[in-house]
């Protein structure tokens, strides 16, 4: 078993790509907070790709984190010089190649100093994050900043040792202005309608509750890309280690991945960036368009899938698309209530882009579990389902199957499977929602009660009546035969 590391390229198996470049040359431009699977899957491969042409060389990325369990993953990479096994797997083939833009990974501190000292240094020209959809203190209702959060509250009261991401980067960048030092690009890569201007809004909006002429300078010197980025990842777990293990290389981290990625972003980076589009990535003024079309279909596919996968008792998202009824499920609520909402993008459509989702989550390799894709329902159902139906209520347009994938959630966070089987906690709401999800047993629009998910969707009528004719079909026939309802009547 060969162990990753700087001087191990030469004995690797043969047909595992590596680093062609000399790692031990490369310099910093990005500091990356959040090393979980998806960056090292996304952002890292496109900088690897580039480094591979020889280009990029000094925009190496030092990886951060600022929560407890950050300190595991920076322990394990520390050990194999920062290096990553992805591991790609198509329907019929899998491959690997080993990436190494990462060259550092700062120490996780309580105050974040490191953090802080290492975004002011002069080499740093992009500051990117990967904090989760629900990461960004955003108030539910009023989609402003939610300045209140116990997290927020410490960072102002205490602005040298901030507790969040956010309050590092404020800290940091009020160094930089103080040593004349510049402004930075800033840059989110979580699924989330305008990521760019959320990450704005967090940003400016603490620095303004600290420091007012310093959220100024931010605001408007700072530059905030927008960007859609696009690649299916699982978890790891023993799989993933078993199958890095059977091509002969240890690897405490590895990352499997679909054959598919993709990244558009705005060109909007102030203190410069790498030439990404070299690398495949697309430059574009339409990032929303594509942001809309993969968050309304494939972001909310998931969604569609997970909840009923999850009480039936299926393990993967390509064990839903098996399932004859669940499968036939996402396609018409998808074509029937979704794509009618959804606009082109260059080469793209809704409905070729709906074939290419449905074959990707159909990829038997990709163990892509419901568990992972149900996760954080408070914030990906909000995010990308209730947008539809928002639509779908103010142009008159049928919500129907929409409003039974609420019902399924609902029904999922009771926690107990049809067969009788927990469902373990799997968000970070799980308590409210459970306690919901149990009354909604015998009073269904109970459920709707949670305003900081449905906000004013809760009061219209002819949503809230056919969201409660769902869930009590479900717990009165189950969730297969409604399903099949459902179907029978589109």
């Amino acid at each position: 078993m060969i162990a990753l590391s700087n001087r191990s390229f030469t004995a690797l198996p043969e047909g595992i790509e590596h680093p062609n470049y000399d790692r031990e040359r490369l310099s910093a431009g990005i500091v990356h907070i959040g090393l979980g699977n998806f960056h090292r899957a996304h952002q890292s491969w496109y900088l690897h790709r580039l480094m591979q042409q020889g280009v990029a060389h000094d925009w190496a990325i030092v990886g951060a984190g600022v929560r407890e369990y950050d300190k595991v993953m920076r322990s394990k990479l520390a050990k194999q010089d920062y290096l990553t096994t992805l591991i790609e797997l198509g329907p019929d083939s899998i491959s690997a190649e080993i990436v190494g833009p990462m060259i550092d990974y700062l120490p996780v501190e309580e105050s974040n100093a490191a953090l802080i000292r290492r975004i002011a240094c002069p080499d740093i020209r992009i500051v990117s994050l990967t904090v989760t959809e629900g990461g960004y203190y955003v108030d539910p209702v009023s989609g402003g900043f939610e300045g209140q959060h116990p997290d927020i509250v410490h960072d102002i009261q205490n602005p040298d040792a901030p507790r969040t991401a956010f309050g590092a980067i404020v800290a940091a960048l009020k160094l930089r202005l103080d040593d004349g030092l510049g402004p930075i690009a800033l840059q989110s890569c979580d699924n989330l309608v305008g990521n760019g201007d959320v990450l704005r809004q967090t940003v400016v909006s603490l620095a303004r509750l600290q420091d007012p002429p310093l959220a100024d300078w931010i605001d408007e010197n700072c530059s905030f890309p927008n960007s859609m980025v696009d690649c299916i990842v699982p978890s790891t777990g023993q799989r993933e280690l078993d199958l890095v293990q059977s091509l002969g290389l240890s690897d405490a981290a590895p990352v499997s991945h679909e054959n598919f990625r993709q990244w558009v972003m705005e060109d909007d980076f102030c203190a410069g960036r790498p030439e990404w589009d070299r690398a495949g990535a697309t430059f574009s003024d339409n990032v929303h368009g594509f942001e809309m079309q993969k968050i309304r279909i494939l972001n909310a596919g998931h969604q569609v899938l997970a909840g009923a996968a999850e009480i039936i008792g299926l393990h993967t998202i390509s064990d839903a698309m098996e399932h004859d009824v669940l499968r036939s499920f996402f396609h018409v609520v998808m074509t029937d209530e979704v794509l009618p909402h959804v606009a082109s993008v260059p080469g793209m459509s809704p409905e070729t882009y709906l074939q290419l989702v449905a074959k990707r989550f159909s990829n038997p390799t990709i163990a892509d579990t419901v568990r992972r894709v149900a996760f954080d329902g408070s914030s990906r159902h909000p995010g990308f389902v209730l947008p539809s139906i928002r639509d779908a209520l103010k142009k008159g347009a049928p919500f129907n199957g929409l409003a039974l994938v609420e019902a399924l959630w609902a029904r999922m966070c009771e926690g107990i499977r049809e067969d009788g089987s927990e469902i373990a906690e799997n968000d970070p709401l799980w308590l409210d929602l459970n306690t919901f999800a149990k009354q909604a047993r015998t009073e269904p629009k109970a459920w709707l009660g949670m305003k900081n998910i449905y906000g004013d969707i809760a009061e219209i009528s002819d949503f809230a009546d056919t969201f409660e004719m769902w869930l009590r079909a479900i717990y009165n026939t189950g969730t297969e035969a409604t399903l099949r309802l459902y179907l029978e009547g589109n």
